[in-house]
């Protein structure tokens, strides 16, 4: 299996190399880069991510592909709600901020219909996977 830090470089500079584009299992995708600060590193971490655009907000997904665990950007963002964003040619600064109970359920209902990996992803662990809310900061 590659190694997923490999894979999310080579996602992330055909990203930021093709104006936000990506091909592969991506392609035509809503996908963002997120970057989280890592919460005990202190290091700059950055995932893309396929994300629901709710007018004021972008909504992602912690699924980790169904694994048992939250993926260390959900973690980190917990952690240091502070974040960036990149979607298309564009970069800001957002707060995450959890989504949760029924708002978070018709959420994640949504991004399951329009994309049902995300029902399978949850139909994989025990663990409720969390949806945040990305807000865009002055």
């Amino acid at each position: 299996m590659p190694d997923v830090n490999d894979w999310n470089t080579r996602i992330i500079e055909e990203f930021r190399g093709n104006e936000g584009k990506v091909g592969g299992q991506f392609e035509g995708a809503p996908l963002l880069l997120l970057t989280t600060i890592g919460r005990r590193s202190g290091a700059s971490r950055t995932n893309p991510m396929m994300y629901l655009d709710d007018t004021d907000r972008l909504l992602v997904f912690a699924s980790k592909g169904g694994a048992p665990t939250d993926p260390d950007w959900y973690r980190n963002l917990v952690a240091q709600p502070e974040v960036t964003v990149e979607v298309g040619t564009e970069t800001f600064p957002a707060r995450a901020v959890v989504v949760e109970g029924e708002e978070r359920d018709r959420i994640f209902a949504e991004q399951a219909r329009r994309y049902p990996g995300f029902a399978e992803y949850q139909e994989k662990t025990d663990r409720i996977i969390p949806v945040v809310a990305l807000f865009r900061q002055a």
